[in-house]
């Protein structure tokens, strides 16, 4: 049982029909059948409780401490992640395969191999993640280890500060950065507020989810960041 979108997809990768369940936010595969629990905030906990799993996967940050809390008072396995670089990432990934009794898949070699080489950082970006009010992806987050090994620092510090775009274009970003989630931003919703700044729109699940994902993360991010 899965109730993170990005180990959904990994279990799917590693051990095809063992998962009984998943939130409604996991896309991917996109012909996954199971039964849906909710969301990654406010899930069906007792939905989850009685599909009775042998194993739930939670992420810190994803999914609520009390959920995470209630799922283990009922009896229920509750493995939780919680990576903020991508080496943790692959190591947390390892760990879930292991339990799975896949130690080694071969998504997950093709993943160490894609992130073994790491440029120089050379260019600033500033990542919004959400807007009124703007959130903003800050340097000690797993997508910002992302982006720092393709080559980009993000401006702001921390984990998700609320700050203004003055006080963002005060920071002197080169690209402003939008992801498609978890807030929805396109050419029509973001780039009008930063005028002529120059900026780039990517994947969401590229950027921000530890899986298969990972495989092809640094291809498809340095190619729509270009």
């Amino acid at each position: 049982m899965s109730l993170v979108p990005s180990l959904t997809e990994a279990v799917a990768a590693t051990a095809p029909g063992t998962l009984v369940g998943a939130t409604d936010w996991c896309t991917h595969p996109a012909d996954l059948d199971v039964a849906r629990v909710g969301g990654t905030k406010w899930p069906d906990v007792a939905k989850v409780i009685a599909l009775r799993p042998d194993l739930v996967l939670a992420n810190r940050e994803e999914n609520r401490e009390e959920d995470v809390e209630a799922l283990r008072a009922a009896g229920l396995r509750v493995h939780v992640t919680y990576p903020r670089t991508v080496a943790e990432a692959l190591d947390e990934l390892r760990d879930i395969c292991v339990l799975l009794d896949s130690p080694d898949p071969q998504w997950l070699r093709k993943a160490r191999a894609a992130w073994e080489f790491t440029p120089a950082v050379t260019r600033k970006v500033a990542v919004p993640i959400w807007r009124r009010p703007w959130m903003w992806l800050g340097d000690d987050t797993f997508a910002a280890d992302v982006l720092r090994r393709l080559g980009y620092s993000t401006v702001h510090s921390g984990r998700y500060p609320k700050k203004s775009v003055k006080e963002t274009i005060d920071l002197e970003p080169d690209i402003i950065v939008f992801p498609d989630e978890p807030y929805a931003f396109h050419p029509g919703d973001g780039p009008e507020a930063f005028g002529e700044f120059r900026s780039a729109f990517v994947s969401g699940r590229h950027l921000t989810w530890y899986g298969p994902s990972l495989t092809d993360a640094p291809t498809f991010l340095t190619d729509q960041l270009s």
